[in-house]
């Protein structure tokens, strides 16, 4: 069922210009080594200071590759962006805490480089999908992607770990990946919201099991403690829909999402 905000969006996007949809070919981008793997940086030809987003891919912690990123460098490049997507050591390469220390250098890198690409520096959002909105969330709050802009969070059930163990979600690939329960606290979001200031943060959630309830909880959570949050009900996707879409002609979230991104750093 696709609730009334949902079909809202839904509108919102059917009204938006051609140019915020523009099929295009797929922008070639340019691959960089930051030192425990690689980015790929998409830039427009002639860009100078245009707002960067930084995206971390899903895939369990396990698998996956800066590749995989569909519509997105031609849908942003289209609406004004530069796009940075990075690969990052895998399990069981590289546990979580190395994994969310492989994200802050590719930011750090890119922080560092990106003006010579046409991005600004000064206007980066983080993005990730799955295990990559877990690191994104995790770096971004704990203070590891300094100066980031904004934060967009895609459907994960990892913000807060042990909650997530309360609530009888440490199954599967969760219980694998962190089976280690002194290592939770650590390697939660949420454990960082108290007593910080945090950047504007979109959080969006889809169908699968458990993704509404930890997502709304660790949006009031980020609320109560005075961030500005935007949260997406996506239960008209599967979690790899919500992913997948973005980008695409009519989609609701990468409407929603585009609202966030201009009024965070257009």
């Amino acid at each position: 069922m696709i609730d009334r905000r949902t079909l809202l969006l839904v509108s919102i996007a059917a009204l938006l210009p051609a140019a915020a949809f523009a099929r295009q070919s797929p922008p070639s981008a340019k691959t960089f080594d930051y030192g425990p793997a690689k980015l790929d940086i998409y830039a427009p030809d002639g860009a100078k200071d245009l707002p960067v987003v930084f995206f971390v891919h899903g895939g369990a912690w396990e698998f996956g590759k800066r590749s995989q990123v569909g519509a997105k460098p031609a849908f942003l490049l289209a609406n004004g962006f530069c796009f940075v997507s990075i690969d990052y050591r895998m399990l069981p390469q590289a546990d979580v805490a190395t994994q969310a220390a492989d994200v802050e250098k590719a930011y750090a890198y890119v922080r560092a480089n990106i003006a010579g690409h046409g991005g600004d520096p000064k206007r980066i959002v983080g993005m990730g999908h799955s295990a990559g909105c877990h690191l994104i969330a995790l770096t971004g709050l704990r203070g590891g992607l300094p100066g980031v802009a904004g934060l967009l969070l895609d459907d994960t059930r990892a913000y807060d770990l042990p909650a997530l163990q309360k609530n009888g979600g440490m199954v599967r690939a969760y219980a694998r990946v962190f089976s280690d329960p002194s290592q939770w606290a650590a390697l939660s979001p949420a454990s960082y919201v108290d007593g910080r200031k945090h950047p504007p943060t979109f959080i969006a959630y889809s169908r699968a099991e458990g993704r509404g309830e930890e997502s709304k909880a660790f949006a009031e959570r980020l609320r109560a403690a005075g961030t500005k949050v935007t949260l997406f009900d996506g239960s008209a996707y599967t979690h790899m829909s919500i992913n997948r879409d973005f980008g695409r002609d009519g989609d609701a979230l990468t409407a929603a999402a585009l609202t966030f991104l201009k009024s965070t750093v257009g």
